[in-house]
């Protein structure tokens, strides 16, 4: 019901909002600051989106819950999708999610009303686990070294006497 009331009821408010700034500045001006609010948009939402990436990378890195930064990373895809979207209202809506602020109160927001019942890591009760040796196996490669006698080399593989390398 509320996403059948946001298709609804976004493009009303961005139409009410085109006439009324429309009717305040004129046509072309309207337009220009559409397209521009797209562009500025869409480069805070490559420098934001890069330092979302830095700080999931460092939450993986450091083995940390990497939850917040991806909330962060998905809010500011979620910005880019709005300013993308020509209207003002929209508009206002992904500025605000690239503030960092109004996305630390929006993912606690959400944090509080969200409960994960279940996590699991690895193959599920149903799924098989791979068969693993128990012996100690250590896998490599290995190459034969003969001895070279005609340039001298001794028997522990040293080079010996005056064709020393």
């Amino acid at each position: 019901m509320y996403l059948f009331l946001a298709f609804l009821l976004v493009p009303i408010i961005e139409i009410a909002l085109f006439i009324q700034v429309g009717g305040l500045i004129g046509l072309w001006p309207t337009l220009a600051i559409v397209v521009l609010t797209a562009v500025l948009g869409t480069w805070l939402v490559r420098t934001q989106g890069r330092m979302a990436l830095g700080q999931l990378n460092r939450a993986f890195n450091q083995l940390d819950d990497p939850t917040e930064p991806l909330a962060h990373g998905a809010m500011i895809l979620f910005s880019g999708a709005l300013l993308l979207t020509p209207g003002f209202f929209t508009d206002a809506l992904g500025f605000a999610l690239l503030v960092p602020g109004v996305r630390v109160a929006v993912y606690r927001y959400l944090r509080a009303r969200v409960q994960v019942s279940s996590f699991q890591m690895g193959p599920g009760p149903g799924m098989r686990q791979p068969h693993h040796d128990t012996g100690d196996v250590i896998d490599g490669e290995w190459e034969e070294v003969r001895p070279h006698r005609e340039r001298g080399v001794g028997p522990s593989g040293w080079v010996e006497g005056p064709d020393r390398h």
